[in-house]
């Protein structure tokens, strides 16, 4: 197999990073503003039970896993964790909102798209690093 340059590698490493600040950030806004009670609410308005606890494990998911993942430690068992979270905010939240976060709507699916995206570029760009290891 050819050789990956070494620029393409910095910036790949640098997207999951990026990626996994947001996730990160995401996680910390919401414990620090005590948004988790509020979500567990929301949980278990739908009909999720123990809402509250789960909206406390994602929490801390979004930032022990967002750390993981910059650090491709785990990355293939986290990232489909994080892609089930985000495609089930998109379903129960975010997609009955329209397609714009800001501007032209509110709350809506352009974000959650672009984080899914970018964490299957991620995911399915792992075997790159591996390859290169080797």
């Amino acid at each position: 197999m050819q050789q990956v340059n070494s620029r393409f590698l910095i910036v790949l490493h640098s997207f999951r990073v990026i990626l996994s600040l947001l996730l990160i950030i995401h996680g910390m806004v919401r414990l620090l503003i005590g948004g988790a009670p509020h979500f567990g609410t929301y949980l278990s308005e739908q009909g999720i039970p123990a809402g509250t606890v789960i909206a406390y494990i994602l929490t801390f998911f979004e930032i022990i896993g967002g750390c993981l993942l910059a650090l491709r430690i785990f990355s293939k068992w986290i990232i489909p964790v994080f892609l089930a979270e985000i495609i089930l905010g998109l379903i129960m939240v975010h997609a009955k909102e329209g397609w714009f976060v800001v501007g032209y709507g509110r709350n809506g699916s352009e974000y959650s798209v672009l984080i899914i995206a970018s964490l299957m570029l991620v995911w399915f760009s792992e075997d790159v690093f591996t390859k290169q290891a080797s």
